[in-house]
Parts: structure tokens; C-alpha cells; sequence
């Protein structure tokens, strides 16, 4: 009997910036965008507090074109996906790696209520509140 393990992620939590959109050469485009989680525990001293995970999500193809037409910063979405991990080169010579989550389903879930208003899917822009500034380390 065989079995399989897979790469599956579900992740569902607010997004913490507008999709950046590049297109290529062969027309196929990429959505960047983070999407933060939150758990709530109790700390030592019982005090109950939110611990925050910033994931770094990349969407091709028919995604991107649901992520840049749907999401904007503050948006509830459900992400389903599988993690990457690359290395690059900086332009120090250092080596660096990036972990992130690639989207094979982006989901909108529910668009945040003072967002409603200022949302133009044609550009992708809205005002809105200041998302949690992400960890340090992070790319974005």
C-alpha cells in the first residue's frame, strides 16, 4: 500500500495590502500579496492576547485575476494553496530565502465595511486603515 503526503495549505485571515500585479511576456500575470493570521491564546499570566502571522502569498494566472479584481487591504479571504520555498541572490551577494504560499484557490470572503465605498477594481486602489506593520525579516 502506498500512501502520498502533500503540500496542502488552508489559510483563512485579512489582507494586509492591495495585490501588486506583474504581467510577462506570455501574458500570464502573478498577484503578490500578504495575508495576515491571527490566533488568540492566553499568556502566562492568563491575560488573553492575539499573536499575528504574516503569510506571503503568490497567485497566478486566472488567481491573479481574482485577486486583483476582488481583494483589497482589510478583505477576509480563504487561501488554498501549497508552500514554496526559493533562494535568490541579494544585491549584497547574500543568499536569501523566501517562503511563500502559492494559491491554487483565492476566495473573498467578505470586503471590510469602510472599504465598500472606495473600492475601484479597474485600478486596484482603496483608501483604508493601516494594516499591522509586518514582522521584522520579512520581504514585504
Amino acid at each position: 500500500m502506498s500512501t502520498s503526503v502533500k503540500n496542502r495549505v488552508q489559510l483563512e485571515g485579512n489582507v494586509g495590502k492591495n495585490p501588486e500585479v506583474k504581467v510577462f511576456e506570455n501574458n500570464n500575470k502573478v498577484a503578490n500579496f500578504t495575508v495576515a493570521t491571527s490566533e488568540y491564546k492566553k499568556n502566562k499570566a492568563g491575560e488573553f492576547i492575539t499573536e499575528t502571522t504574516w503569510h506571503n502569498i503568490s497567485a497566478w494566472g486566472k488567481q491573479a485575476e481574482i485577486a486583483e479584481k476582488t481583494l483589497v487591504k482589510g478583505s477576509r479571504v480563504s487561501i488554498d494553496g501549497k508552500i514554496t520555498n526559493r533562494t535568490y541572490t541579494d544585491k549584497e551577494g547574500n543568499k536569501r530565502y523566501f517562503t511563500e504560499i502559492v494559491a491554487n484557490e483565492v476566495t473573498l470572503i467578505a470586503k471590510k465595511k469602510k472599504l465598500r465605498r472606495n473600492i475601484n477594481f479597474s485600478h486596484g486602489s482603496a483608501s483604508s486603515p493601516r494594516a499591522p506593520t509586518p514582522r521584522h525579516g520579512e520581504i514585504y
